[in-house]
């Protein structure tokens, strides 16, 4: 009994995070326009979607000849896609994401975990399944995969810095990876080439604390890793300014180069800023990732 009591008492803390995050995804969430997402393109399906004029290359057999004979043209009628996309997503626990500069800011996961959540409440009310890389949740729909994926997301890991999961991506499906991406570029760039080998479409979503673009610090300061195992003490913060931001604008060239030839999409989102702008900026880039 003495051994439960304590596990018990973690289990009830780590619940009771669940229903904030849960309750400010669905408000950030609500602040997107839902619309049809995922639906509003021609394909295989039974439901009419609209008519449009014939084209050189279509088959006869797509005419609608009653259509085109209240006119002086000819019409094609055309069926709304309607088979649902898997959505994988893989979001940075490690500890480097657990820094903010300001009380005032959230933390990288903080902020990392809402838009994820978020961007999954749109996607899975839009008829898309969403799941998380690894072997424990795949790709479902309906609401008690929002819980699942809120009870997930809840996860701290233990390292400094976390690599990209691939297990369980889905051949030709899509993905969402959201970190910082500053730990070794080796793995992230692996990740990335074996998702494009596979036919797999997705977004690089790079979260960053406005201080780690800035570089503030001045004078003698200690820099530690948040997990504790790195450390760096200088007497002349400053004079390693120049070069810090010199390795951080390659950092994100060399993703967004690495996400332009694997055909993903890349965008760095700060903490400071909104996050409905960043969660509208997934949602579109969502929406342009299907035109296959």
């Amino acid at each position: 009994m003495n051994q439960t009591a304590p596990l018990r008492s973690r289990a009830e803390a780590e619940a009771a995070r669940l229903p904030p995050l849960l309750a400010r995804a669905e408000h950030l969430a609500g602040t997107v326009l839902l619309g049809e997402h995922g639906r509003r393109r021609p394909g295989l399906g039974d439901d009419f979607w609209q008519y449009r004029p014939v084209q050189p290359g279509d088959s006869r057999r797509t005419i609608d000849w009653r259509r085109s004979a209240r006119s002086d043209m000819q019409f094609v009628r055309q069926r709304e896609w309607q088979i649902a996309q898997s959505v994988m997503l893989w979001v940075d626990n490690a500890a480097s994401m657990r820094f903010a500069s300001d009380d005032k800011l959230p933390q990288k996961s903080e902020r990392a975990r809402l838009l994820a959540l978020a961007v999954s409440l749109l996607l899975i009310r839009g008829g898309e399944r969403v799941g998380m890389t690894g072997q424990t949740l795949p790709p479902r729909r309906g609401e008690p995969q929002i819980r699942r994926l809120t009870e997930a997301l809840g996860q701290d890991g233990t390292d400094d810095y976390a690599t990209p999961d691939t297990n369980g991506l889905m051949a030709h499906g899509r993905a969402l990876f959201i970190s910082d991406f500053m730990g070794d570029i080796a793995p992230i760039r692996a990740a990335l080439t074996e998702a494009a080998d596979r036919g797999i479409q997705g977004i690089v979503l790079q979260v960053l604390d406005p201080a780690e673009e800035a570089f503030p610090y001045r004078g003698r300061t200690i820099f530690e890793s948040v997990g504790g195992t790195l450390a760096h003490e200088t007497l002349k913060a400053s004079e390693l300014r120049d070069r810090y931001l010199e390795r951080l604008a390659a950092r994100k060239d060399e993703l967004s180069a690495l996400s332009l030839a694997t055909g993903w999409q890349y965008q760095c989102h700060h903490t400071s800023d909104s996050a409905q702008s960043a969660l509208l900026w997934l949602y579109g880039a969502f929406e342009r990732g299907q035109l296959r």
